[in-house]
């Protein structure tokens, strides 16, 4: 009842916004913001790229507000919006993901792939060693782990193959565990 009630709220916000309620734009604003600052800040690892990112989103969201048609929530839109700004301030950084073929990385055995219940640590530990973690590694282990994407569609945001993506992953993971097992 209480989520229904949430839902429909935030749809009478964004049909405010719609109407250039001004009010409406700072509410939604103050719904999402956070929750919008750290899905970029795990993608991007930088504070004021993340703020950048953050405000260059909601100024795209509000721009383009009509064209918003709830097929999903605003907050899905939203962070869609996000995770894309995110993903092109990393492509104006050059990002260098290494191509598997390049790598020289022969077929992953069952034994060679880390056990995902190592990796459930202390969550302030785990987010330290995301942090340090290179940009490509840090990208795919977000987007997969926390975001929530499948390596196709990793891919396809990225613009890299999917064994590309399921390569940066399995060795993100690896390189986290050697972190968070040598003390982040």
């Amino acid at each position: 009842m209480e989520l229904t009630a949430t839902i429909h709220q935030h749809a009478d916000l964004v049909e405010r916004c719609k109407q250039g309620d001004e009010s409406s734009f700072r509410a939604l604003y103050n719904l999402y913001a956070k929750a919008m600052f750290n899905t970029s800040l795990r993608i991007v690892n930088n504070t004021a790229e993340a703020e950048d990112v953050l405000q260059e989103a909601f100024l795209d969201a509000f721009r383009t507000i009509n064209s918003f048609q709830n097929r999903s929530s605003f907050g899905a839109w939203l962070k869609q919006i996000v995770v894309n700004k995110s993903i092109n301030q990393l492509k104006k950084r050059r990002i260098d993901f290494i191509e598997l073929e390049e790598a020289g990385i022969e077929d992953w055995t069952e034994e060679n792939r880390m056990d995902d219940k190592e990796t459930q640590m202390q969550v302030n530990q785990v987010i330290k060693a995301i942090r340090l973690l290179p940009h490509g590694y840090r990208t795919v282990l977000s987007l997969y782990l926390l975001e929530g994407y499948d390596h196709e569609e990793i891919a396809e945001i990225l613009g890299l193959a999917e064994s590309t993506s399921r390569t940066q992953y399995i060795r993100a993971k690896q390189k986290l565990l050697t972190l968070l097992k040598n003390g982040g």
